[in-house]
């Protein structure tokens, strides 16, 4: 595990500022990193924090959710089932570039000499802006300004203002403003700057080969205006992007103009003198369909960009900062007296609503709209991470991103069939609804995604007390689901009736292909149960559309009984020599890895041993049973939840990014109260600090929404089991007072946490709202005139340190024998040059 115990950012180029993200110098060796950390987007639309000026840049990315290419999966050897079309997010034509020129001299960043540096992420204001003051070859100093920001107001539009002033002395000011589609990652004069090769990292996106973009339109106007339109080539996508300019100055000036297929450009020649400053602004448009013609996303284009210009670019800002003051205002939380901790974690939950805002209908990517890590899919990582906080500050959006699964159903149903099963299987990783996982064993086989879709929308309902949104339609998802897991279990009858599950892989991609996985059975024993109920609720609710849902699913109360006796009968394995759940059925047979004295260049270790020699062994990618205890808390005892924690944290890696989000709450409840801090700081800087080595590649955006849980379930000690909202804090030491809100059925309530007690008012709601919770099992009402306030008598048990091998290393397995740990030693007895000569 990669544990950040000290403040991990140089404090010197990223100064703290609680509502805002600084730098202060700029970098060349970490501008991946820089890249990401910088970006802005509103879950539609993102841009990469490049520079305006062009040519530096780690990787240029600007990314539309959902806008993809397809390409056939080749398979060494083929299998029936397997899946056969990949897709990978397009990196989209390059609106955001401005390229300066002095005395025709470029300014190019990693060469220049900069006499002052400051680029901020403004959390508030939506905003990102740079100063820069440049001495040029011949000694002349420049000052530049830029602000860029991504609309929330409007999904479709980007703004970029840029200005540029001569401070001592006159001089020729050129500025070029592009539309750049970077064919092969090259520029206009085909000198891309490419990403250094890597090792082999299945993380990263696949890479083209071919041309993606075939060009359909060009338009330019006499008044500044340019769109370009495109269809990718597989996939039959359309894309269209436009820029209109204009200028602001009391300088000289000339424009030209140019346009072609990959290249559209807007030329400002000024005759600047000095103290007078020339101001550039550029509206973006974007617009991206699966079926409509590049023309008409053009015309789309034009109507967006008429807009921005009618709204004035002082008023897009301030719609920009209203917009933001109504998120913050339902979904803040703040740390008294620990600034450090909570500028990253305003960094974080501004991460989130950039990944989500304004999907309207479209999914969470693992990425958001950060970067091309993970080819742009969407995976089960939104419904476990990012949808609890949607369901509790943003609802509306957590209402389309399930309706972008119910869209999604139709595909799943032909899924289940190829894999020979009723009801509906959905991908565990895709962009367009089919499976493009190529290796099944760690994708296709994790089932548990129909159960993470059954457990959000349930707990999306429960929060929100929407059971019109199930009445419309969303059941179905409950139903094939269960009618998936129906089908897919089996019985075996001895004395007693069980229910099983074999042949399916977990969240934890070290243990594959398995008999009884201990989360997959209980989550799918939750969705078999919620499935059964809600077919119940809604014949007594609303006769007319459980009508509707028996005459389109054809659903018999002989199967509504059978998903019940199923989830009844379920087998939740269970060691009583070891006094734990197996994650599965066979891991306990397994031998230890010894993860105290593996190497930290060994790690991660799917980058570092073949996958047969990891599943040998007990060690873990992520938290697994361990995730089961959170999700399902209310199914296992204090007691269960202590030895499981015990036993299974020392043997989780936590290679996966969605590993110590769910450490730190569980260790939180059981009382490793310093272990919770350290597992929370890890996920709270993984992207700020590149914990992980991969941030260049795009924002963890499960580990953010993780990092809210963290604080609001981990801390705060929030559940919401069954439709009940329950509070048992555990605040960690040291820290003054932890504040958060939650948004529960139309109701917002503020949570102010101390050490002595727990504090509850409503913040809307009207004057009749009143709320119902309860904290270590008292009951609560708080009202709209009446704020309630609860004493604690402690932060449960507190207890010293973190398990470690020793908790595990020589117990006894059920057969009597021994439980011993050790490494696979070849590797380790190599250096990297006797191992890359081994490979070849």
């Amino acid at each position: 595990m990669r544990f950040a115990d000290t403040d991990p950012l140089n404090r010197t180029i990223f100064p703290v500022d609680e509502w805002a993200l600084v730098e202060t110098e700029f970098g060349v060796d970490d501008m991946g990193r820089t890249e990401t950390l910088f970006a802005v987007g509103n879950g539609y639309l993102g841009l990469r924090g490049n520079v305006e000026e062009g040519r530096d840049g780690h990787v240029h990315g600007t990314f539309i959710n959902g806008f993809h290419e397809t390409w056939p999966i080749r398979h060494a050897e083929e299998a029936f089932g397997f899946a056969r079309v990949g897709q990978t997010i397009v990196n989209a034509p390059d609106a955001k570039v401005l390229r300066l020129y002095v005395d025709d001299e470029p300014l190019v960043l990693t060469e220049a000499e900069i006499m002052g540096y400051e680029r901020r992420l403004d959390f508030r204001l939506g905003v990102l802006s740079r100063r820069i003051e440049w001495r040029t070859p011949s000694g002349k100093r420049v000052l530049i300004t830029s602000r860029r920001m991504v609309s929330f107001t409007d999904r479709h539009l980007g703004v970029i203002d840029y200005e540029v002033e001569l401070l001592d002395a006159d001089a020729a000011v050129t500025i070029s403003s592009q539309i750049l589609n970077r064919q092969d990652g090259r520029d206009e004069y085909r000198s891309g700057v490419t990403e250094a090769p890597g090792a082999f990292d299945p993380r990263k996106a696949e890479t083209f080969t071919e041309r993606v973009l075939q060009p359909r339109v060009q338009k330019r106007t006499e008044d500044g205006r340019y769109v370009l339109g495109y269809q990718t080539t597989n996939s039959k996508m359309a894309i269209a992007v436009g820029a209109q300019h204009s200028i602001t100055t009391d300088n000289e000036f000339s424009e030209s103009s140019s346009i072609g297929d990959d290249l559209a450009k807007h030329i400002y020649r000024v005759r600047a003198r000095q103290g007078v400053p020339i101001r550039i602004t550029k509206l973006v448009s974007y617009h991206t369909a699966r079926k409509v013609p590049a023309r008409e996303l053009v015309d789309r284009c034009e109507r967006t960009l008429d807009r921005g210009a009618e709204v004035g670019v002082a008023e897009l800002f301030a719609q920009q900062r209203a917009w933001l003051e109504d998120f913050w205002a339902r979904s803040d939380v703040e740390i008294a007296g620990q600034p450090e901790l909570q500028q990253a974690t305003r960094w974080n939950l501004f991460q989130l609503v950039q990944a989500t805002a304004r999907t309207d209908g479209g999914g969470v990517a693992a990425k958001g709209v950060s970067g091309s890590g993970y080819g742009g899919h969407y995976f089960w990582d939104s419904e476990i991470y990012v949808m609890p906080f949607l369901s509790y500050t943003a609802p509306i959006v957590a209402r389309n991103v399930l309706r972008f699964r119910q869209r999604m159903l139709e595909p799943a149903r032909a899924r289940a069939l190829e894999m020979n099963q009723h009801g509906a299987l959905f991908p565990w990783r895709t962009i367009n609804g089919q499976e493009s996982s190529a290796y099944y064993a760690a994708g296709t086989a994790q089932y548990h995604i129909d159960a993470d879709i059954s457990y959000a929308l349930c707990q999306y309902v429960a929060a929100t007390g929407d059971e019109d949104f199930l009445a419309r339609g969303a059941i179905d998802i409950l139903v094939e689901t269960a009618r998936m897991w129906e089908d897919l279990g089996f019985w075996r009858t001895n004395t007693d009736d069980v229910f099983h599950i074999h042949g399916v892989t977990g969240p934890d991609e070290y243990t594959t292909v398995v008999n009884d996985n201990l989360y997959t059975n209980v989550m799918a024993r939750a969705n078999l149960a919620a499935a059964a109920g809600a077919v119940d609720n809604l014949q007594v609710l609303d006769p007319h559309a459980h009508k509707r849902l028996v005459e389109r699913l054809g659903v018999t109360p002989a199967e509504v009984a059978g998903w019940r006796r199923a989830a009844a009968y379920m087998h939740i394995p269970f060691d009583e020599m070891l006094g734990v759940h197996p994650q599965d059925a066979a891991f306990l047979e397994k031998e230890l890895w010894d993860l105290e004295h593996t190497p930290d260049n060994r790690l991660p270790l799917l980058l570092h041993y073949h996958p047969l020699v990891i599943y040998r062994f007990q060690v873990l990618k992520q938290a697994d049973v361990v995730l089961a205890l959170y999700l399902q808390g209310d199914r296992f005892t204090t007691e269960e939840k202590l030895a499981d924690f015990e036993y299974y944290d020392p043997l989780t890696t936590g290679d996966s990014t969605l590993s110590a989000v769910v450490q730190s709450i569980i260790a939180s409840e059981v009382g490793y109260h310093e272990l919770a801090l350290r597992y929370f700081r890890s996920a709270l800087f993984v992207d700020l600090a590149d914990l992980h080595h991969n941030a260049a590649d795009g924002v963890h955006v499960a580990s953010t929404g993780g990092v809210w849980a963290g604080l609001v379930s981990g801390f705060g000690g929030f559940r919401d089991h069954n439709g009940r909202f329950t509070f048992d804090p555990r605040l960690p030491d040291g820290w003054e007072r932890l504040s958060f809100r939650l948004t529960i059925r139309g109701t917002r309530v503020r949570v102010d946490l101390t050490e002595e007690a727990i504090r509850f008012q409503l913040e809307t709601g009207g004057p009749n709202a009143s709320l119902l919770i309860e904290v270590r099992g008292e009951e609560v009402v708080v009202t709209a005139d009446t704020p309630v306030t609860v004493r604690l008598d402690g932060h449960g048990a507190r207890r010293v340190g973190a398990p470690t091998m020793r908790n595990v290393r020589g117990a006894r397995r059920a057969d009597g024998t021994l439980l011993t740990a050790s490494i696979p030693t070849l590797s380790l007895d190599m250096d990297e040059d006797e191992q890359a000569a081994a490979f070849d």
